[in-house]
């Protein structure tokens, strides 16, 4: 690029070539270049919740006598052009940069005094856009109200659909008898819908879960500037400012109960990474389940088929995997790795501040984003469609040495475990084994009874 394709900016460390159609100016620039990382910006969610801080900031600080109505409404505009999404591209530092997000803060403030200088009002990025604020409350401010939206406005939605996807599998299912597995290995029958319930259950209590953390979330600890003493805020501007980011964001936000707390630890955040992970966990099992009961189709369980989305090899004609359960691990992975992070850049607080707050916001956003789009996948395009082999699974379960467990009450543990083992041996039926055994025929049971207790239905619901 020739030197035409720059523009000269100053900041207080002096000047800074910048690109000439770029709406940042020197501080944005000086950290692309001294952050040039991963090539990942911050998350569009956390840009869009930047913008809605500095609107509000703005709406009160004209209310307060701080700016005046033309900057103000200045501000505002241009801040609502970052919320709707139009300038995210504007955004270009990387994640791994300043612990206290001051660059991406900065950033912002020079985007949109470039944005309202150009609308016909000059505003200052510091004395104006960043008035009343500090980047160590009004960044993580953005975090929390990020995570807030996205949990409440697309993971929480996701999560209802994949439970009602479950749920009415559970119900399509209630009465077909399969096998019940522990340790892998052949358990008392249970109902195809009886597991699916269970699952459904499984996505229904990390939406519990969500709720409980969301209040935590949205606690913000704007107001509490540099250190949580709240310098150079005006009195009012916090609570004022959280009403007006509540009724424009349709959240209940805030203020922090306790300002030093809020500023110096990121534990709600924290709190809300281990909510994600203990989703993912349940979606772990969920999804393994599904591959297994789906396997074969020849030489596994068979007992359900999943929808076919596409060849599943590259060489062997036919094949066909459970792509999007395999898909939805992946996700999981990810997730518990972010938590991972979290977990570690939560605990870097030091005195006033936390000094990972970038990194914190990326996992936690990241992870609420590939949560809810993998929910809704599965959802719709794999439960939707699953269908199961009945019969096999009824075969499954009714000749499972395990079905013998009902017999206990008439002849024992020690002597059902011998019919047991006789039936497998033998590759006979339970039924079978305890007659041949002489059982009937010493009057120890009756045929009713026989077949009242290998009444594999009624094994379910005991």
């Amino acid at each position: 690029m020739s030197t035409e394709d720059f523009r000269v900016e100053h900041d207080s460390m002096g000047e800074v070539q910048v690109p000439r159609d770029a709406l940042w100016r020197a501080q944005t620039q000086r950290a692309v270049e001294n952050f040039p990382i991963s090539g990942t910006p911050i998350e569009p969610a956390l840009i869009h919740a930047i913008g809605r801080v500095k609107a509000a900031a703005a709406t009160v600080n004209a209310e307060l006598g701080v700016l005046d109505a033309e900057q103000a409404a200045a501000v505002v505009a241009a801040a609502d052009a970052v919320v709707a999404g139009e300038h995210d591209a504007e955004f270009p530092i990387d994640v791994f940069q300043t612990g206290s997000g001051t660059s991406s803060n900065m950033n912002a403030n020079e985007v949109i005094a470039t944005l309202a200088g150009r609308a016909g009002t000059e505003v200052h990025p510091n004395d104006h856009v960043n008035a009343s604020q500090s980047s160590n409350d009004t960044f993580p401010t953005a975090i929390h109200v990020a995570a807030a939206l996205a949990v409440a406005d697309d993971l929480l939605p996701a999560l209802d659909v994949l439970a009602t996807s479950l749920g009415r599998k559970s119900e399509e299912f209630a009465g077909a008898v399969k096998s019940g597995r522990t340790h892998l290995m052949d358990a008392t029958p249970v109902m195809l819908g009886q597991e699916l319930g269970g699952y459904a259950a499984t996505v229904r209590y990390a939406g519990e879960r969500l709720g409980s953390v969301l209040p935590r979330v949205r606690e913000l600890p704007l107001g509490g500037t540099a250190v949580g003493t709240g310098i150079n805020t005006p009195p009012g501007f916090a609570e004022r400012v959280i009403a007006v980011l509540s009724e424009n964001a349709g959240q209940p936000f805030t203020e922090a109960r306790d300002h030093f707390e809020a500023q110096g630890t990121r534990d709600s955040l924290v709190e809300l990474s281990g909510v994600l992970k203990t989703y993912a966990v349940g979606l772990v099992k969920i999804c393994n389940d599904l591959r297994w009961m789906s396997s074969g189709p020849t030489t596994g369980l068979a007992e359900i088929h999943l929808p076919d989305l596409q060849p599943g090899s590259s060489i062997m004609p036919g094949k066909v995997n459970p792509v999007l359960p395999e898909a939805t691990l992946m996700v999981c992975f990810q997730v518990i790795g972010n938590d991972a992070a979290v977990t570690a850049a939560g605990a870097s607080g030091s005195f006033e501040l936390n000094v990972a707050m970038p990194v914190i916001a990326r996992n936690v956003l990241e992870s609420v984003r590939l949560l809810a789009a993998a929910s809704r996948l599965l959802a719709e395009r794999c439960v939707d469609g699953i269908t199961a082999n009945e019969d096999r699974m009824r075969q499954y379960a009714e000749s499972s040495p395990s079905v013998v467990t009902p017999l206990n009450k008439y002849v024992g543990y020690e002597a059902a475990a011998k019919i047991a083992k006789q039936a497998l041996a033998e590759g006979a039926t339970i039924r079978e084994t305890v007659i041949a055994m002489g059982y009937v025929e010493r009057g120890e049971l009756t045929e009713a009874q026989l077949d009242e207790a290998l009444d594999v239905e009624s094994m379910t619901h005991p």
